[in-house]
């Protein structure tokens, strides 16, 4: 059981920013702009490259839009980012978009 999972079920403590019956969005613990807010499926998906469900990945992508908006990123821009596969950085293997924003970001990132 991953990380994210135990979120999911409540095991874990989380900054809950969104919710549906199918998503989840909570604060980075370890956050690398002022607002990091993760989105996730709540059903295991391991990654973008084992994604299979068009209507959840559409969801995910207007799940991370909503939390731009609530979190007040719009005017100023912000970035969505997922990692596939260890040398893609991926680090929990539960498919989870990074939404960063808050102040200027760099590419290519640090």
């Amino acid at each position: 059981m991953t990380i994210f999972a135990k979120i999911i079920a409540r095991e874990i403590p989380a900054d809950i920013v969104y919710e549906t019956d199918s998503v989840l969005a909570f604060r980075d613990i370890m956050p690398q702009a002022p607002v990091h807010v993760l989105v996730i499926p709540k059903q295991p998906v391991t990654s973008l490259a084992t994604a299979s469900d068009p209507a959840l990945m559409g969801e995910l992508m207007l799940a991370c839009a909503e939390v731009a908006r609530r979190e007040g990123l719009e005017a100023g821009g912000y970035r969505v980012v997922t990692n596939i596969g260890r040398d893609g950085g991926q680090s929990v293997f539960h498919l989870h978009f990074h939404v960063l924003g808050g102040r200027p970001l760099t590419w290519p990132p640090g």
